[in-house]
This record gives structure tokens, sequence and C-alpha cells, in this order.
């Protein structure tokens, strides 16, 4: 959408305003054993910050009316209803148990696009492979064997399968695929939580993130699809189909075919703007901190329409400073 485009620069960094008020409401609760305090504090920060935007916004991912929520719920409109028409896609703290913990990896995310600019998945579980960008395109497929996407991989960029690492989240499901990995000779990062952050660690060579395998939510699929789609990135997702009662859920909003395989184009497309604010810290993003009572917060911004990413180093209240701010 023209409208997207042209006020894309200005709205991406509102966006990122928006992630880093959550992240830091998300962050009085690091380590304190209570994911929905902390998972409240980030809906209300976030609710807020997004309420006053410049957009006619309506929600296709966020919260979900049946976990009791009333704010970011799929479905509402947001912002002040005065400009561009966007839909948006949020998570305003992808983990609470990370954070209950203390862990690494919590982010507050968001993604917004033209209309209907996203894939309205359901809330099941959806099977992901990704990759950064700069490959030959169709580099790795969802279908093939770990084995030989790893290699695929490592011949593109010139290194032996045991030189990459690739992130998986930390969970039962994922026994054999892991063994798989091993067995190509390729290292792993386990992650109890966050697969968001393990998709978008692989656009940036820092990170040490080369591949995202395995399973994960279908919602956090979508908003990884559109930070990748910015960053020219590769990704393929496909619904997991547990019973009978994900069949209906996936009929019911749409999804018949339990097989189809979405491209990273069938899941975020059009011009797409992501914001990203570290809570706790990870492989990609330093999490909040405080130092002599300036919250600082580290975040990164993606617009596919320059292909563009920018990492945001912000300190709140600074020269106003307050014992306990």
């Amino acid at each position: 959408m023209e409208q997207v485009h042209t006020a894309g620069r200005n709205l991406a960094m509102e966006a990122v305003r928006v992630t880093e008020a959550a992240a830091r409401a998300a962050s009085e609760f690091m380590g304190r054993g209570d994911e929905i305090a902390a998972d409240q504090g980030a809906v209300l920060a976030m609710s807020e910050a997004l309420g006053v935007l410049a957009i006619d916004g309506a929600i296709r991912i966020g919260e979900s009316s049946d976990n009791g929520s009333s704010l970011l719920v799929v479905g509402q409109h947001t912002g002040t209803g005065k400009g561009p028409a966007v839909d948006v896609a949020l998570m305003p703290v992808e983990g609470p148990t990370i954070i209950a913990k203390g862990e690494s990896n919590g982010l507050s995310v968001i993604a917004m696009a033209e209309e209907g600019g996203f894939l309205n998945v359901p809330d099941l579980y959806m099977d992901k492979i990704a990759i950064g960008g700069g490959y030959p395109s169709g580099l790795v497929g969802i279908d093939r064997e770990p084995a030989d996407n790893l290699q695929a991989l490592a011949d593109v960029k010139g290194l032996k399968v045991s030189d990459l690492v690739v992130c998986i989240l930390d969970r039962p499901r994922h026994r054999d695929l892991i063994a798989k990995v091993r067995e190509a000779g390729a290292r792993i990062m386990l992650i109890s939580d966050g697969d968001v952050s393990g998709v978008i660690a692989t656009i940036w060579a820092g990170s040490g993130i080369d591949m995202f395998l395995g399973v994960g939510g279908a919602p956090q699929g979508v908003l990884s699809a559109a930070a990748l789609c910015c960053a020219g990135g590769q990704m393929q997702g496909r619904l997991v189909i547990r019973n009978e009662d994900d069949a209906r859920v996936a009929r019911d909003a749409g999804f018949d075919d339990k097989n189809k395989i979405y491209d990273i184009s069938d899941m975020a497309f059009g011009g797409i703007i992501f914001a990203a604010t570290g809570v706790t810290s990870g492989a990609l993003l330093k999490g909040v901190r405080k130092i002599n009572g300036v919250a600082v917060t580290h975040s990164l911004v993606l617009r596919s329409s320059t292909g563009t990413l920018r990492f945001v180093e912000s300190h709140h209240r600074f020269g106003h400073l307050q014992t306990g701010a």
C-alpha cells in the first residue's frame, strides 16, 4: 500500500516505541516467577502505546479472548483511526515463562503490513525451517532431510556442516530432529522458548545461528516470516494437526489442506514493518537494563521496502534521573 511505503520510515520508528514500552513493562517482572503479571504488564503497555499511533490498524495476530484478555485481541481495531490502514501482528511478550524465570531470548514484537498482508493462521502448531537472506531461492525445504538442508547451506556459505549452528526449541517432540542434526555433524543451540527470536536470529551473522528447525506456534511463524520477508530470508511452514480438535480448528479457519506448505511469501507480503525489543538478552538483542536510573533498551527495526535493518539503543528518561525510575 502506497500509504504504508510513504509513511514507512516514521511508522517504523513509532513501531519500535511500542515494543520498547512493552519490553520495559515486562522487564519489571523478570525473574519474579509470575508469568501472568509479566504478560499482563506488557499487554497493557503495548496497548497504550499502540493506541496513540496515527494508524487505522486491525489486529490479525494478537491476544486471544479465550485467555480472558480484552486488550490487543485478534479482530480489534487499534491506533487513532487517522492514518494508513494496516494489519497488525503482535506479541507483547514472547515467552512469559522466559521472563518469569529470567531466561534468555525474551522479546516484545510487532509487525505491520498493508491490508491482507498476513496469513491469518489459527492458534495451532507449525513446523518450520528458516535461514537468513542472500542465498539462492529454494536452497532449503521443509520436506528435505536435515542433512540435505545443512549440506546445501554449508556449500553456499563455503563452510563445513560442522561449522553451522541450528536453533531448535528444547522439547521432547524434537528428539528425532535433534538426533538427525547431530548425526549430520552440525552444532545445535537449544532454547527453552521463544522461537520468534530463534528464527529472526538467522538474519544476522553476528547471532551465530545459521538455521532454525522445528515445531513452534503458528502465529509466531507468521511474525517470524514478516521479519525474514524484510531481510530477504527464506522460510517454510506447515500446520501441525495432532488430532481431530486441531483439524476442526484448522477447518474453521479455512485451512483444509493439512499437508500444504506455506512459503514466506504466503505468510507475509507487501509493505512490511517489523520491530522487536529485547526483554531479556539473547543471541540477537540485549535485554532491558537499568543504569543509574535510566532504562536502556535494545531493538531492531526492519522495513521490506528498503531491506534495511537498524539496531536501536534507547535510553529512556535520559537527563531525568530518578532513583528506581
